[in-house]
């Protein structure tokens, strides 16, 4: 099982190292793309822009879905063990998740609005998918919030990743009695 532990962490951790230079590879690419433009002609550093923009945006999500990968799969190898653990978790992932489609929802709208209006059902689409993204948050949060108090109440849960640490290191010295408790309740 350690063996099968390891090298999980290792593929979520190779995964997570190739995003993040990729999303560096973008924002390098968005840069050359800046510098071209401004040493070529003035005439299209507007689109340039707004396109550098685009990658940009694209490649926070990127490197913020590496980011996750490696602080909560390669680094801590975390078990959500709580509700709340998990929630937090999610919503801050789903949360930067929303954010990059509104921006590039936004950089849709002004470039289809100097082109051509009929354009603008891209736009619209991403500004829909962010919001059902939003909601769709909203919603998992407030159902899993009754859940926890309909099966019990929500848990004493730690506040912080050292508090989740000292949990964890205290159910691995506990008493073999009480392992399948904590089993249980997991």
């Amino acid at each position: 099982m350690r063996l099968l532990d390891f090298i999980a962490r290792l593929v979520f951790g190779i995964a997570s190292i190739f995003l993040i230079l990729l999303a560096g590879a973008l924002i390098c690419y968005a840069g050359w793309g800046v510098a071209q433009a401004i040493g070529q002609s003035a005439d299209n550093i507007g689109s340039v822009l707004l396109e550098a923009v685009g990658y940009t945006i694209i490649s926070i999500a990127v490197f913020d879905v590496g980011k996750y990968l490696l602080e909560e799969e390669a680094i801590r190898a975390r078990e959500l063990r709580h509700a709340g653990e998990a929630r937090r978790s999610l919503t801050k992932f789903i949360s930067t998740i929303a954010i990059a489609v509104f921006l590039e929802a936004l950089v849709a709208v002004f470039e289809a609005a100097k082109q051509d209006m009929s354009m603008m059902l891209y736009p619209t689409l991403l500004m829909f998918v962010g919001v059902t993204l939003i909601v769709g948050l909203g919603i998992f949060q407030r159902l899993s919030i009754e859940v926890e108090i309909e099966t019990g109440g929500p848990r004493k849960e730690p506040k912080n990743d050292a508090e989740a640490k000292e949990e964890r290191e205290e159910e691995r010295e506990a008493p073999e009695e009480e392992g399948p408790q904590t089993a249980q309740q997991s």
